[in-house]
């Protein structure tokens, strides 16, 4: 069928064709660095027998529905993680999709918009009966003037960065003058509210998502593992450095791993928290939750992510692979839970 993939690009004088020059390029034997997300996508789409067209938008959202209106696809493909450089403007992309009638994987405006705030999601999970730290929120250039009235230490990140951007191991502060410190370090580089949570240690957990309604499946459960000698307990969290840089996680011990052994009580708890949250959400067709296990069996959600990074070698692709679905079958399988989805409405 004919898919149009969409997604957020610094290049803005590309075409479809100069992307997919780029792509052939990226995904070469003698490539240096791992290809763009929407490029593997691509690839794999074009190996399940698609015909594939590569919309990349820069400056102008109008280029979505121009491009889609002259190529007419059958479905779209969002791979749009952020635009003008903005990861909060992701739900433009859907929304654009909704205005012009075409038919496109992923959650809705409304599930990515509500996921990315995480304070009005910790609402939303609290209000059904899910365990979330307590939180205090600030908006942009409001002061800190008292404490919050919850238990240091506390994190401190920016409201709806994802990818861990703004998060340091200065962001866990210990009292009320750190916390104001770094609130105000949030408003002044990020430009947007800052939130402060309760720091909850334990094993930090991702489970990944894929279907809808009846067809919603956990994939194998990914841990970020950290080498105990390297990392006391208090920095045992997914810092930006420690998901992004790779010397960095070299040199600490920090590795992506399958969970290790979890009790059955708490994989079932898992299940009922996970699949609760995707609902409740909005969230459709593949999404990822973060988890703190603690050494209790307690479960907490730290966010939900409506919008996780699908490249081959990354969380959900991984438990996908684990799962019995190789790369090219997992993208087909969120082509075909979006189908299903529209076919169903």
């Amino acid at each position: 069928m004919r898919i149009a993939v969409v997604f957020d690009s610094p290049y803005p004088r590309y075409t479809p064709e100069d992307h997919h020059r780029q792509m052939t390029e990226e995904l070469g034997s003698n490539a240096e660095r791992e290809p763009d997300m929407e490029y593997q996508v691509a690839h794999a789409l074009q190996a399940k027998g698609h015909e594939v067209l590569l919309i990349g938008v820069s400056k102008d959202p109008r280029e979505v529905l121009d491009r889609c209106a002259e190529w007419k696809p059958e479905l779209v493909m969002n791979c749009a993680e952020s635009f003008r450089g903005e990861s909060r403007l992701d739900h433009l992309f859907p929304a654009l999709l909704e205005a012009g009638g075409y038919r496109y994987t992923g959650s809705p405006p409304l599930g990515l918009q509500v996921s990315r705030d995480k304070a009005m999601s910790k609402k939303i999970l609290a209000y059904h009966g899910i365990r979330v730290p307590g939180f205090a929120t600030w908006k942009a250039n409001e002061e800190v003037t008292e404490a919050p009235g919850l238990k240091f230490p506390l994190i401190v990140k920016p409201l709806s960065a994802d990818a861990s951007e703004g998060i340091a191991q200065a962001s866990v502060v210990e009292e009320l003058e750190a916390l104001k410190e770094r609130v105000n370090f949030v408003h002044t580089r990020f430009e947007q509210p800052a939130i402060a949570e309760e720091f909850i240690t334990g094993r930090e957990l991702y489970v990944s998502l894929i279907g809808n309604d009846a067809t919603l499946e956990l994939l194998p459960i990914t841990e970020l593992v950290f080498d105990k000698e390297k990392n006391p307990p208090e920095e045992r969290f997914a810092t930006q450095s420690a998901k992004w840089d790779e010397m960095y996680r070299q040199r600490k011990g920090i590795r992506n791993v399958f969970a290790r052994p979890i009790s059955a009580q708490a994989r079932e708890e898992i299940e009922k928290i996970c699949r609760t949250a995707f609902h409740v959400l909005w969230l459709r067709d593949y999404a990822r939750i973060d988890l703190r296990l603690t050494e209790e069996d307690e479960l907490w959600v730290l966010e939900a992510n409506a919008n996780p990074f699908i490249s081959h070698g990354h969380e959900i692709a991984n438990a996908a692979e684990k799962a019995g679905m190789p790369y090219p079958d997992f993208i087909q399988r969120i082509v075909d839970e979006s189908l299903a989805r529209y076919e169903s409405a």
